[in-house]
């Protein structure tokens, strides 16, 4: 399965911006500007947690951002702007990203509170 959706303007939710979202099974995928192209991906299976926020005039022309939290270092936090179906695309990268994880045997371990360096200090002082 595959989504493809545009940024739109906040006011009539008008596809007016050279921004496309593409989310599959493996990967979100960015593609933003119109002289200068940028793209940028994420693999699901880093997408951690999933967000969706809907202000006032989302919500009057059906839209909303999808916030994805994931493990990647250039994007720890995604953001799909002004986006239709975004509670359907929502869903559909919480479920897939889950599934990838599984299927890739990746295990995310931020916010388990591991101990750092601070509490141990060096190995150096170990000896």
């Amino acid at each position: 399965m595959e989504y493809k959706e545009r940024k739109r303007s906040l006011f009539f939710g008008l596809p007016l911006s050279f921004t496309t979202y593409t989310i599959t099974e493996n990967k979100i995928n960015i593609k933003k500007g119109l002289l200068r192209r940028e793209e940028d991906d994420t693999l699901l299976y880093k997408v951690q947690d999933v967000k969706l926020v809907r202000g006032i005039w989302e919500r009057i022309f059906k839209m909303g951002t999808v916030i994805c939290y994931s493990s990647d270092i250039t994007d720890a936090k995604l953001m799909i702007t002004h986006i239709k179906n975004s509670s359907e695309i929502k869903e559909f990268i919480l479920q897939t990203s889950e599934a990838e994880r599984r299927r890739m045997r990746a295990i995310h371990t931020v916010g388990l509170d591991a101990p750092g360096e601070a509490e141990y200090g060096n190995q150096e002082d170990w000896q």
